[in-house]
């Protein structure tokens, strides 16, 4: 029986992103609300399916009804799980008059169902991306495992589009505000003015089903290895023309495409810009930023990585293809030379910067110095987030593979409608699968003193779920994780300062935030 009534193969879930970029403002207008432009939003087939089909027992809300139990608020015999719970609807329950529901459904299908009260245990709803939900932080000492800490505001009242911080060796912080650009945070938590003659940042936005979109934001700002010597200053933002390419001319919008630069900050100004990495005009598009990815890390051998997000004229556009830079993570000497090493320069038709491909949207980007190795957190689709170890010359599978599915329930079948024939086993497997998708944003592996026990423990941050985590990696497995804030909002960068306390940067309605961790006294005492 197919129960997907009929949903055309081209992946309804473009619409989330693709489709709105469709309708980006011309230069010069104002915000556009997608909704009045009449596009039309996927159904969420999935969670229809679940109600034709399961709510009868388990209730509407999933809290259980006469005749089954309860989906959320308890731990399920069975276990939590995706595929815990996945295997127990395909096998069913004799001795409690659940039948096999391998025999009405099919294995996609009960991953989506799976997949979708995962969801709602998580309390994780499609619409809900937690923008204006209530900001409350902690006030007092909060409690982990192995260090108390408390919470302390560095600075408030910021855009609410921020997107990345590098505390500076003498305490301010610089800061990277998508529709603003670039300012300095000094150490009594005051805002400068833009940094004048830095990467432009444009504020023309728009909505889609409560998602902030645009062309042409400011990403990623990053200090060199070295930035005490050197004062190299790193940006990584989307490069936004108009009338440049055929896309641009044709539709009569401006395009974009990430770009790096680095340069100085003197007296309050950018100077001695040099260009990094950009691509050539004809890969613009109209696809939004917040599909870009744009984070920004170094390794100890003079190496800059840097993770370029899905910003093909549609999400799974371009992403397999070595000739276009979509969906890659690259690597260059940090003065913009391509290395002699790269794993595709044997390729002509290669981009000579790519060091892995097969990328979704990467929102976080580190080099584990101590263990000499390059990591990543990436969204998925519905699903499918993922940490992930990059290797050299790799490919980590999307659009081909992926343990989440479109927006609408519908499983990913982009190698169908590519015409792509390939192997699972070929894609590399993530770390960490992080389904259902708590929308994970950025990391930092810990070092310092502060909190010595987290050392080298993965400190990550996510959007919808509003968490900030600590996961314990041994070699390349997890082992532990542990909840560090929990229903604070959207943390969208984890850094370390450098007196090892920890920085996170917030993004909300009511304005941006900047936080710092600091050891409670009891635990600095003890350590």
């Amino acid at each position: 029986m197919n129960r997907w009534h009929g949903v055309p193969k081209l992946i309804i879930s473009c619409l989330l992103v693709s489709g709105a970029a469709l309708a980006q403002p011309r230069e010069g207008s104002g915000p556009v609300n997608l909704r009045d432009l009449n596009i039309p939003v996927p159904t969420d087939i999935i969670a229809e399916l679940y109600q034709q089909e399961c709510a009868v027992c388990h209730g509407e809300a999933l809290r259980g009804a006469a005749q089954g139990t309860p989906l959320i608020g308890i731990d399920l015999q069975h276990g939590n799980s995706v595929a815990d719970i996945a295997k127990s609807t395909a096998e069913g329950s004799v001795e409690k008059g659940m039948p096999a529901w391998s025999s009405v459904f099919d294995d996609d299908q009960i991953w989506a169902l799976a997949l979708y009260i995962t969801e709602q245990r998580q309390g994780t709803n499609l619409d809900d991306f937690r923008y204006n939900a209530p900001l409350v932080v902690p006030k007092g000492v909060v409690k982990s495992e192995h260090h108390d800490f408390t919470v302390e505001t560095v600075i408030d009242g910021l855009d609410a589009l921020p997107f990345g911080i590098a505390p500076l060796p003498d305490g301010r912080i610089l800061l990277s505000e998508k529709r603003r650009g670039l300012s300095l945070i000094s150490k009594e938590g005051v805002q400068s003015d833009i940094i004048s003659g830095a990467p432009k940042a444009y504020d023309d936005s728009f909505s889609f089903v409560g998602q902030p979109m645009g062309l042409g934001w400011m990403m990623d700002v990053a200090l060199h290895p070295d930035y005490p010597n050197n004062g190299w200053v790193y940006i990584h933002f989307g490069d936004r023309c108009s009338d440049c390419n055929e896309m641009s001319s044709r539709s009569g919008q401006p395009v974009s495409m990430n770009k790096l630069v680095r340069g100085r900050i003197s007296d309050g100004a950018w100077v001695d810009e040099e260009v990094i990495w950009e691509s050539s005009k004809h890969t613009y598009t109209i696809m939004p930023e917040i599909a870009a990815g744009g984070r920004i890390t170094f390794d100890d051998q003079g190496y800059v990585y840097f993770s370029v997000g899905m910003k093909g004229p549609l999400e799974h556009i371009g992403v397999q293809d070595l000739a276009l830079p979509y969906g890659k993570i690259m690597r260059l000497h940090d003065d913009g030379r391509v290395p002699e090493d790269n794993p595709f320069l044997d390729d002509p038709t290669a981009v000579p910067a790519m060091w892995s491909y097969g990328h979704r949207n990467p929102q976080g980007l580190e080099y584990n110095i101590d263990r000499d190795e390059l990591w990543s957190s990436e969204m998925g689709p519905r699903g499918g987030d993922e940490i992930n170890l990059i290797e050299p010359g790799l490919n980590y599978g999307w659009p081909l593979v992926s343990k989440g599915v479109n927006y609408d329930g519908t499983p990913i079948n982009f190698g169908e409608v590519l015409g792509i024939e390939f192997d699972p086993a070929d894609m590399v497997e993530p770390v960490i699968d992080l389904t259902p998708a708590p929308a994970v944003s950025s990391f930092v592996f810990y070092k310092g003193s502060k909190f010595s026990k987290w050392q080298d423990n993965i400190i990550v941050g996510t959007l919808r779920a509003s968490d900030l985590s600590r996961i314990v990696i041994e070699g390349a497995k997890v082992v532990h994780t542990e909840v560090l804030l929990e229903n604070v909002a959207r943390f969208r960068d984890v850094e370390t300062g450098p007196d090892s306390t920890l920085y996170v940067l917030l993004e909300h309605d009511s304005g941006g935030q900047i936080l710092r961790l600091v050891p409670a006294i009891t635990d600095a005492a003890a350590n």
